[in-house]
């Protein structure tokens, strides 16, 4: 057993189309052909993977990973459910928990990789206050994580690869759908049966006998896409701002950051394009990015030092939360043996891979020993933390 400060649990949130321990047979979301969870479980950490809606939004994902954590009926918000048309407790949706005994003595890790690192900061919210059903704030929800604040029941969170001020690839993403072509070559690799979207809320489920194609096209044609409770708003510029917004550091939580780049500056355009080690299929998506503006509500908008990118996401946006209203967050580089303080981001480095590779998609041997030394690193450093 490792020697720690704490042995808290660490629960890793998969990002955007993510999916859980069982739904892509022996493909890991962490880990691809390998198993994070296994690793971290080898080297004495308490570690959980989370399967939360692959395109829901971070409100939905929210609560849906507090309910695997800790367990029972998944409960959106009367209030929520009524704005947005939704079933407020999907039958379905019913978990015995990860972690039952978690609370505020027993608080968790949280990592999360792209939009799930948006995810464990909306969580942080729920949990930090009173849910109100009504416009007039007079009625509280009723749930254990809606109706009531639950302090100090999360200790870090851990971002890599995150939009935390959004993605200049979110317009391209909710007209274009790009990710398709990810879904065509992964279900060639293992079948159309392990995959769900998970939007038992929206009454929305695979038919049987239903092709994979024609349920993805149903799903991507559903109505939700056109409201703001869906992730194409979360992980746009105005979406990532509402949430970094509603959602500041705490200052009891610690919050560190990993970044990933895999773009090169073209000299002669004045915009980034994609490094040969890119995946063919996130290629197109990082030329975008890579010379795409981007505006917010109130006319600004993004500049040259967006132009950077993993094919998903703006490496600049990785690295903390900078554009609420309320201003940024405080964000410093970690540096080794320096007395870690709760209330601010660290960011621990940028990785030199794309969006995917972080996670354990398509990488050699040595890359993913690399990448595993990192993480394995880290939950040190998390386990390290002061009860």
């Amino acid at each position: 057993m490792l020697l720690a400060e704490n042995q808290y649990p660490i629960i890793l949130v998969h990002g955007f189309m993510g999916w859980g321990e069982d739904e892509m047979s022996s493909y890991k979301y962490w880990g691809g052909k390998h198993d994070f969870e296994d690793s971290l479980r080898e080297k004495g950490f308490e570690a959980y993977t989370a399967s939360v809606g692959p395109v829901s939004s971070n409100w939905d994902r929210a609560v849906e990973l507090f309910y695997q954590i800790k367990g029972g009926q998944v409960d959106y918000g009367l209030g929520h459910s009524e704005t947005y048309g939704l079933i407020q407790k999907p039958v379905e949706k019913n978990y015995n928990g990860l972690y039952p005994q978690w609370d505020e003595s027993h608080p968790v890790h949280l990592i999360g990789h792209s939009m799930g690192g948006q995810t464990a900061r909306m969580l942080q919210y729920l949990l930090e206050n009173v849910i109100y059903s009504d416009s007039e704030d007079t009625l509280s929800e009723e749930s254990l994580l809606l109706g009531q604040a639950n302090d100090n029941w999360i200790k870090s969170i851990t971002s890599i690869s995150t939009p935390h001020n959004g993605t200049t690839l979110s317009d391209i993403v909710s007209k274009t759908m790009p990710f398709l072509q990810d879904f065509i070559v992964l279900a060639a690799v293992v079948g159309n049966d392990f995959y769900n979207f998970d939007l038992q809320q929206w009454g929305f489920k695979k038919e049987d006998q239903e092709t994979w194609s024609t349920y993805f096209r149903r799903m991507r044609e559903h109505p939700a896409w056109g409201t703001k409770n869906m992730c194409a708003w979360d992980v746009s510029i105005e979406g990532a701002r509402f949430l970094n917004t509603i959602s500041p550091a705490n200052p009891a939580i610690y919050y560190f950051s990993f970044s990933t780049s895999n773009t090169r500056l073209d000299s002669a355009s004045g915009y980034h394009v994609p490094n040969k080690t890119m995946s063919m299929i996130l290629r197109a998506n990082a030329r975008a990015i890579g010379r795409n503006q981007a505006y917010w509500s109130d006319g600004s908008s993004t500049d040259s030092t967006w132009y950077e990118n993993d094919g998903i996401v703006n490496t600049i946006s990785q690295l903390g939360p900078t554009t609420g209203l309320n201003g940024p967050d405080p964000i410093a580089e970690y540096r080794p043996g320096e007395l870690l303080i709760p209330g601010q981001w660290y960011h621990m480095q940028t990785v030199y891979m794309d969006h995917k590779a972080f996670v354990g998609h398509r990488l050699k041997d040595e890359e993913l020993k690399s990448i595993l030394t990192i993480l394995s690193t880290h939950c040190s450093l998390l386990w390290s933390l002061p009860k």
